[in-house]
């Protein structure tokens, strides 16, 4: 069930990530060209055309020509890719829900990550791997932090601007309580109180007995508070357990309770968290599960799912996962559409939507959302032209290609034929 909630997740990934990119944008566009030099932030593979993938999204992106080019036909050099309506829509409902309703919730999630490092500080670089599952925005540095100066300062540092706790710190929250079974009938055999130790797990999950004995040791151990650093000399087994609350404090705080095990792994110094992280979720299935779809694992809250994969408890941030996936559905039934003859475009079928799905997600090599946006030179510049020779993102070898500019030279012309490329407005000047 939980795999299935990874695979959902994977089918999106282009489209975020697409959205992340646009909305970085002043003016919500970006030339097609330019665009080009950001494929492997988009997890694109090589010799694998851009704008098929950006037709998949009727319902999120458009195609335009520029306004000063339309006397010549459409080509790689006079088109560019915008936000449709809808898109701005719900991005603008988005900021909104962070800005009114949520902000407070927001801020304390924020708190918790900085009390888990002994500074109480954290790299702005770091948290933006991680801000898009905890629902913060992508300008939180702008919007969120300033908002609350009795919390949150910023520090120059080596490695670059941190976001650190103003001195003295505010009160530390109470941790999450230990987990809890579900509410069950007491009239059964099987919810009667048991004369041994009992380890509760996932529906057919089946664990050897030495590991199971291992795990019933495990939580005997005092509670472990992920707030607070461990006494000099604590055992290993403290020290573990230790870092299961902090990996458990995090998943809860997500939106979706899961992230990418990566994700987890920029946080390995400043939490204290083991090397071998993704062995510490794997030898706790009682509380983690670490799913294998796709190049990149997740990582679970397990309590936070019951046996079906739903979740007990849905945070706020969740309607904007819903409404992407419902433009998403809406865009497929358009195609599908399209593809009966209604407005005819290119054969391929669902099957092959999907192909390409797990194809962008297996090829992704970038770890964040937002992580690349906040490098230096990187494509969230005030214009567009600011993206010069290294301003994009690195390791584009065929940004120059003349094969791979011919390939998507045909599908612009073959949208253009179609009528997927519409005419710009005095608006989208560029």
């Amino acid at each position: 069930a939980l795999d299935r909630q990874a695979a959902r997740a994977s089918r999106l990934r282009f489209a975020r990530k697409l959205l992340t990119l646009l909305l970085s944008k002043p003016r919500g566009f970006l030339p097609l060209r330019v665009l080009l030099r950001c494929r492997r932030f988009l997890g694109l593979p090589r010799r694998r055309p851009l704008v098929p993938f950006v037709l998949r999204y009727p319902t999120l992106f458009r195609l335009f020509q520029a306004p000063i080019s339309r006397p010549l036909s459409p080509s790689l050099s006079t088109l560019a890719v915008a936000l449709t309506p809808a898109a701005h829509a719900l991005a603008a409902d988005l900021a909104a829900l962070r800005g009114a309703e949520l902000a407070p919730g927001l801020a304390d999630k924020v708190h918790r990550l900085l009390l888990m490092t002994p500074r109480r500080s954290l790299l702005v670089s770091k948290l933006a791997h991680i801000a898009p599952d905890l629902g913060l925005a992508m300008d939180f540095r702008a919007t969120l932090c300033p908002r609350h100066p009795d919390v949150f300062t910023f520090a120059n540092t080596s490695h670059g601007h941190a976001l650190q706790l103003v001195d003295p710190p505010p009160p530390p929250p109470s941790p999450l309580p230990p987990p809890l079974r579900p509410a069950v009938r007491p009239d059964r055999l099987i919810d009667r109180p048991r004369r041994f130790p009992h380890l509760p797990l996932r529906r057919g999950l089946n664990l050897r007995r030495a590991h199971r004995d291992y795990l019933l040791r495990f939580h005997s151990l005092p509670e472990a508070s992920p707030f607070e650093p461990l006494e000099e000399g604590a055992s290993a087994e403290m020290a573990e357990r230790r870092a299961c609350a902090v990996v458990r404090e995090v998943l809860a705080m997500t939106v979706e309770k899961r992230t990418l095990v990566d994700h987890l792994t920029h946080f390995r110094r400043d939490f204290g968290l083991p090397n071998r992280l993704r062995a510490l979720l794997v030898r706790h299935p009682e509380l983690f599960y670490v799913s294998i779809k796709g190049v990149r694992h997740s990582a679970f809250l397990v309590e936070a799912f019951d046996d079906d994969g739903r979740l007990l408890v849905e945070d706020g941030m969740l309607v904007g996962r819903d409404r992407l996936e419902e433009l998403v559905r809406e865009g497929k039934k358009i195609r599908r559409a399209q593809k009966k003859g209604v407005f005819p475009v290119d054969g391929d079928s669902d099957e092959e939507d999907e192909e390409d799905d797990n194809v962008a997600e297996g090829s992704s090599e970038v770890d964040g959302e937002f992580g690349d946006l906040f490098e230096e030179e990187s494509v969230t510049g005030e214009d567009w032209n600011e993206v010069g020779d290294g301003g994009g993102i690195e390791g584009d070898d065929d940004e120059d290609d003349p094969e791979s500019d011919a390939m998507e030279e045909f599908w612009v012309k073959k949208a253009a034929e179609e009528g997927l490329v519409d005419s710009g407005t005095e608006h989208d000047v560029w």
